[in-house]
């Protein structure tokens, strides 16, 4: 298993979890809250897993079918090691409807 940079072992399963996490959260809110609040300005907070790693999570808003249409939510979880490089993803379509895309 590989180290993060405090040394500790990366643990994939906690920071899909915690991404996983974020994503039940945006999909309980509405297709015009996320554009607001992402559209164009992602957000970075730090989360700390069980485990003691501190965890950047960057959530995001990308038209996924042109200007006003369906939105791509992206959550991007990484430890500031390697995963920096390559983070961990998620991410659902919502429609203006409300609708998720592809579900």
């Amino acid at each position: 298993m590989l180290a993060n940079r405090h040394g500790f072992a990366v643990d994939k399963g906690e920071a899909r979890g915690i991404a996983l996490a974020q994503i039940d959260d945006l999909r309980r809110m509405r297709w015009g809250e996320l554009r607001d609040r992402y559209l164009d300005k992602p957000e970075t907070v730090e989360v700390r897993g069980a485990t003691g790693t501190t965890y950047q999570v960057q959530t995001q808003a990308l038209w996924d079918s042109g200007k006003d249409g369906d939105l791509r939510i992206i959550v991007a979880v990484d430890d500031g090691g390697w995963r920096a490089f390559v983070p961990l993803s998620e991410d659902f379509i919502l429609a203006p409807d409300g609708s998720f895309v592809g579900e």
